[in-house]
């Protein structure tokens, strides 16, 4: 019987970067998605993989809330304003 690599706890997840989370839940998508896995691995790498979106989502809505503070009208108040990658200006 061979053994499987276990995953690293869940509590490590909140650890990481946007970056490091999104490699990390791109890496166990595609594992997933090669298949050939015994039942209670799929099921642990779908586990976490739900656990690595929650965590990207949660970045992504920090950040935008940091965004939104950071948007000045004029004379220094500040507003909430939508910023969708669309409009965004290249420079």
């Amino acid at each position: 019987m061979t053994t499987e690599p276990t995953l690293a706890p869940a509590a490590d997840i909140a650890n990481l970067t946007f970056d490091q989370a999104l490699a990390e839940l791109q890496r166990t998508v595609a594992e997933l998605e090669a298949g050939g896995q015994p039942l209670e691995r799929t099921i642990a790498l779908y586990e976490r993989g739900v656990i690595l979106h929650e965590r990207c989502a949660a970045l992504l809505a920090d950040a935008e809330l940091r965004v939104q503070q950071l948007v000045a009208r004029a004379g220094g108040a500040l507003a909430a304003v939508d910023v969708r990658p669309e409009d965004a200006a290249e420079e």
